[in-house]
């Protein structure tokens, strides 16, 4: 199981990167893995830095995700959670609310302007 997520990962990642004369619309696609009430779900969230990163994890912290990891390099995070207490549009509920465009939804402009200046990130 851990394999196959690795490689559903890893062809997300590959693909992203192998298709740099796309736009970005057309390079990123939402992914989620469902085994026994429990997802992993990977998408693109907009964002800058490891200031960044610790904001859009933080956002997470909360009942039903085990983990999320933001990558500063791809912009893609990847969330582990339990179906029974939260759903992939209030993970990317949350994410918005503290400022961050993602696939689902677009960020919150007044907690956007809030981040500091180098996690103002070009909106698209």
């Amino acid at each position: 199981m851990i394999y196959k997520k690795i490689i559903v990962i890893a062809f997300t990642i590959i693909n992203f990167a192998s298709c740099s004369n796309k736009t970005e619309s057309e390079t990123t696609k939402s992914l989620t893995e469902f085994k026994d009430g429990l997802a992993t779900s990977t998408f693109k969230v907009w964002g800058n830095c490891e200031m960044c990163k610790e904001t859009i994890e933080a956002s997470l912290k909360t009942d039903g995700v085990f983990k999320a990891d933001w990558n500063t390099q791809t912009k893609i995070i990847s969330v582990n959670y339990d179906t029974s207490k939260i759903n992939l549009g209030k993970i990317q509920k949350n994410i918005a609310f503290v400022g961050y465009d993602n696939e689902g939804l677009n960020g919150d402009d007044i907690a956007y302007k809030n981040l500091h200046e180098c996690c103002q990130y070009d909106r698209k």
